[in-house]
């Protein structure tokens, strides 16, 4: 299964969508909440290419996007086999 890393922020209903989502698939996570660790924003917004909107969503290196990117990836029946679901 592939590690996934979700930065994040307490107040952002698009964050807690995709835990949501994360969760029913069954996939554990890092979570990093950067409005409790503020310097960890520079490395998301590096790793995301310029990103500075929560969530921002790694699976291993691969930068999947947010919350929207992730749920498109669900819709279109390729989130499970980005995860390494089933290997």
């Amino acid at each position: 299964m592939a590690e996934v890393v979700i930065y994040t922020s307490m107040l952002c209903g698009y964050c807690w969508r995709a835990k949501k989502l994360l969760k029913a698939k069954g996939v554990a996570y890092e979570e990093i909440d950067v409005m409790i660790h503020p310097r960890r924003r520079s490395e998301m917004v590096a790793r995301a290419g310029g990103r500075s909107t929560v969530p921002q969503i790694f699976f291993d290196d691969r930068h999947i996007g947010g919350s929207d990117e992730l749920a498109a990836l669900d819709r279109a029946g390729e989130l499970d086999g980005l995860l390494g679901a089933g290997s």
